[in-house]
């Protein structure tokens, strides 16, 4: 079975998105790649999460052909296969239906920051260089479509975020762990944002300039987390 390791954090990070109330019904997908074997395990297409299993679980290649697996993937494949081949860096992608973030990619506006655990979702750290710290949307594109994949790329840039216009949220990160915690804590951000509307001081770039700094050296080992 190819990918084995990879398809069981599929299964169990998809239960914990449920768990944590990120995808509603059978919405959202996620997937884990392995980069040396040019390969994604991706969620089965309109699975219930708590049903699925590491058999349930397809292998695809960055062009989207199956390299394994005997179920119907995610409708948005095309979606992962492109953060993996635009971000060398991503090895989990994590797509949600979550309320708030989905809020406002309905609303049409970025999140911003009013927390600086908006730090890992930003371009990286560069002394040299500010960048707007914001998580931007991307243009509505129908769902399950290269249209809409090509976009979501575009739009999140150099960042880890995207919103989706009219339809949710994506994230990538060098693990699914990683992935998952942040999506966790742009939910939790994206509801302080939506709870503060019309009053919420937001942080200058400057300001999250130095966040953004500190984010790396926080955790266990330089880079290797994220949190508040």
């Amino acid at each position: 079975m190819l990918l084995e390791n990879e398809r069981q954090q599929v299964a169990e990070y998809g239960r914990r998105m449920q768990a944590a109330g990120l995808c509603p019904g059978t919405s959202g997908n996620l997937s884990v790649c392995d980069r040396e074997k040019g390969l994604f395990a991706v969620s089965p297409s309109g699975m219930a999460y708590e049903e699925i299993r590491l058999e349930d679980v397809t292998v695809l290649d960055f062009a989207g052909n199956v390299a394994d697996g005997t179920r119907k993937p995610s409708s948005e494949w095309a979606l992962h296969a492109a953060f993996y081949r635009e971000k060398q860096n991503a090895c989990a992608v994590v797509h949600t239906h979550a309320l708030y973030c989905t809020t406002f990619a309905v609303l049409r506006q970025p999140l911003r920051a009013v927390h600086y655990c908006i730090a890992p979702a930003l371009p990286a750290y560069d002394p040299e260089r500010i960048t707007e710290s914001i998580v931007p949307v991307a243009p509505y594109q129908t769902f399950g479509t290269v249209e809409l994949a090509e976009a979501a790329v575009r739009t999140c840039g150099e960042g880890n975020a995207v919103l989706l216009a009219n339809h949710g949220i994506v994230v990538c990160g060098k693990s699914i762990k990683a992935a998952f915690s942040l999506m966790q804590d742009l939910e939790y951000l994206a509801q302080l944002q939506y709870q503060a509307q019309g009053g919420a001081y937001v942080l200058s770039d400057d300001q999250m300039q130095e966040a953004k700094k500190r984010f790396t050296t926080y955790g266990q080992k330089p880079g290797g987390s994220s949190g508040y």
